[in-house]
């Protein structure tokens, strides 16, 4: 009988809750938590039909959020703006206004709510008429330096707000040098930089425009020319190689989920600080799946988490993030 089985049995240490528990080589807590958060001018709360669970949120209502995620551990949120289709440019002169929605945002939660961290999304897609990252030429190409500069308004305009961290989601190139240079120099230089190092051009981001109210702008137009081509991997550590020379004290994968081999190779490569962002579309499907009983929301919530974090990624961004703290209480 022994000759059949090797001296090692595998199985030996999954038997008991308690050796499960002490061999178990990941694990989640409420520090890997950032929940981001839609901010729009009407009062109150407005659903998102294809995000169930997720609402856009008044200031008053945000100041809400931040005092539940102080309650629960959350240690950051990220801020997104749904502006006023009116304020909307060519140019997108309205993302450096210093009285603008984010700024606002900004200012209300760090004079409420300290100890709180707050990031925001330094991209132009929510001011910009038609819905690309960037200024565009006379053919609609998104111009890099140009959009650089706006870029670096925006940022500098966020951290005199009182932003933590800033977050570069454009994919421009030079951009991460360009606002730490700007943020040293305007003195902001403990305000932190999470680059969006490897975004990719996915289909993932279906709900998030229509939250944010850039699909109708965006119309059948594409981000290829600057987001990355999901095909590829190694051009991500080139990605990601830049913006910390540039200066990023954090770098990003997006999506999440169906990249996980990017979040695992950019931390085994480089060793820094690894975020991965659970986006509008994985969301999405969760949530269906689970408001259908096809799938228990809290199993697979959670798993899906636990999969980020084996992967190597120090925090998630998830809007599930309020709902994988209270599950982590029990």
């Amino acid at each position: 009988m022994l000759d059949r089985f090797p001296a090692t049995r595998l199985r030996r240490m999954r038997r008991d809750d308690f050796s499960r528990r002490l061999m178990r080589e990941s694990h989640l807590t409420t520090n890997d938590l950032i929940y981001p958060v839609f901010v729009h001018e009407l009062p109150g709360r407005a659903a998102i039909p294809s995000m169930p669970g997720v609402e856009r949120l008044s200031i008053d209502e945000l100041l809400r959020v931040g005092e539940e995620m102080l309650e629960l551990g959350i240690p950051l949120l990220d801020i997104f703006p749904v502006v006023d289709p009116a304020t909307k440019s060519l140019d997108a002169r309205a993302a450096w206004d210093d009285d603008g929605l984010a700024q606002r945002a900004v200012r209300a939660l760090k004079t409420r709510f300290p100890e709180l961290g707050v990031m925001t999304d330094v991209a132009l897609d929510p001011f910009t008429t038609h819905g690309q990252d960037g200024v565009i030429d006379a053919v609609g190409y998104v111009q890099n330096d140009v959009t650089t500069e706006a870029l670096v308004r925006q940022a500098v305009s966020h951290a005199q707000a009182g932003a933590d961290i800033v977050s570069p989601s454009d994919m421009m190139d030079g951009r991460i040098g360009a606002i730490r240079q700007a943020l040293e120099a305007a003195g902001h230089v403990n305000t932190r930089i999470m680059a969006y190092s490897a975004k990719y051009a996915s289909a993932f981001y279906g709900p998030f425009r229509d939250a944010l109210g850039t699909a109708g702008n965006l119309g059948k137009g594409n981000k290829y020319t600057y987001q990355m081509d999901p095909a590829n991997s190694d051009e991500a550590l080139r990605e990601v190689a830049q913006d910390i020379a540039e200066g990023a004290d954090m770098v990003m994968v997006k999506p999440g989920m169906p990249y996980l081999d990017i979040v695992r190779r950019v931390k085994d490569e480089f060793g820094v600080p690894t975020f991965a962002y659970q986006v509008s579309g994985e969301y999405a499907m969760l949530k269906a799946a689970a408001q259908n009983g096809w799938l228990n929301e809290e199993a697979v919530v959670m798993e899906s988490l636990l999969a980020f974090k084996r992967a190597g990624a120090d925090g998630i961004l998830t809007y599930f993030a309020l709902d994988a703290a209270k599950y982590l209480r029990r």
